[in-house]
């Protein structure tokens, strides 16, 4: 008698988990269906059927979706050949959807249909759709731009009576390091290295502006220091942010009387004078280009330069380098280099910097050497 109820209340049981797994599925948003090996659907819940029609039952799977032939890959098959899940992607009227195929298994662990599961995922698919062309499009305009800060880099060569020679290495597709050389007037030729904080698009941004307004005021300004001075002034004038700012190590070369004057706007990769017989780091103070001040000033030096003389100008992404114990390569690395290599002496610092770093390139850098040839 115990037995009897027992084995009528799991039945019951049975039957109630039974109704509820059928009102589940008839209450999803997600379309489900049941097909048999042949393809055939023996049922759909509600959603399926209001979107594809009360008539589902009895058909082949594919023929619902408008389609004259099964599918290529038909994940309900493969589901109850192997015995697992497989899940594809499918687009069905315009639509995309996720479908994911599990089989059903009978008594005897035999899988006999497969229960198939469709999400519209048609949302997500367009957004990602929209930023892979968004992407795309951003990526096409910052190589223009790279292109661009290529292009209006300054020859290498002669100018008058100095040879110029560079490299330049952003380390993403952009760069926060710039340099310019240019002819003031007849007797005077304007030479910077800038490097400002940061890397990539707006870093980049900032260094358009330095060269623009470094090459109005040349006309207007020739001492190193006032031009600084007032590259300072309209740089407030902007209204950045207070995290944006730059450094700038100018001079001014006259070619009549082989005088360089010289100014420094918290450029603290100190440029190398150096001959056959001499080295020299052309030291000068001055803060950087920032809004911490509204107004400022810098010093200016000057030296005369005589033939054979070179000027090595570089910045922080050769002397901020870092090897496996944490050791940056300093100033005293590039000064070694200078020292030990006549020739080439760009190449051998690259060289020697890469040997020293540990890991990718993670800042700009740019090398300008000039040589004064008379």
């Amino acid at each position: 008698m115990l037995m009897r109820e027992n084995t009528s209340a799991l039945e019951q049981n049975i039957e109630e988990y039974s109704m509820l797994n059928y009102h589940v599925l008839e209450s999803m948003a997600d379309w489900v269906r049941v097909v048999d090996s042949d393809g055939i659907i023996f049922y759909a819940n509600r959603a399926m059927k209001e979107s594809l029609g009360d008539d589902l039952i009895g058909k082949k799977c594919y023929k619902v979706h408008g389609k004259k032939e099964p599918c290529g890959f038909c994940i309900s098959r493969r589901s109850i050949e192997a015995k697992e899940t497989v899940q594809k992607e499918e687009i069905i009227d315009g639509k995309f959807f996720s479908v994911k195929s599990s089989p059903v298994l009978d008594s005897d662990g035999n899988a006999i249909a497969a229960v198939e599961v469709f999400r519209d995922v048609t949302r997500e698919r367009k957004l990602e759709l929209e930023l892979i062309e968004k992407n795309r499009k951003m990526s096409k305009d910052l190589l223009f731009a790279k292109r661009l800060q290529r292009r209006i880099l300054p020859k290498k060569g002669i100018y008058h009576t100095l040879k110029i020679d560079y490299l330049y290495k952003p380390s993403e597709m952009l760069s926060g390091d710039m340099f310019d050389i240019y002819y003031i007037d007849e007797e005077n030729i304007g030479i910077y290295i800038c490097d400002v904080v940061g890397h990539g698009i707006t870093a980049s941004m900032m260094t358009m502006f330095v060269r623009q307004t470094m090459r109005s005021i040349k006309d207007d300004i020739l001492s190193p220091s006032i031009c600084l001075t007032e590259l300072h002034k309209r740089f407030v004038a902007l209204g950045l942010e207070a995290d944006k700012y730059f450094t700038i190590f100018y001079g001014v070369y006259n070619v009549k009387n082989n005088h360089f004057k010289y100014a420094n706007a918290g450029h603290n990769c100190v440029p190398i004078k150096y001959n056959s017989q001499e080295l020299k780091l052309l030291k000068t103070n001055g803060f950087p280009i920032s809004l911490i001040f509204n107004e400022i000033y810098y010093d200016e030096n000057d030296i005369k330069l005589n033939k054979g003389d070179n000027i090595l100008f570089y910045t922080d992404g050769i002397t901020e380098v870092k090897n496996t114990e944490g050791l940056e390569f300093g100033v005293e690395r590039v000064v070694s280099t200078v020292k030990n290599n006549n020739d080439n002496v760009l190449n051998a610092i690259v060289k020697n910097v890469e040997k020293f770093r540990w890991g990718e390139q993670k800042d700009d850098f740019a090398m300008v050497l000039v040589e004064v040839l008379n």
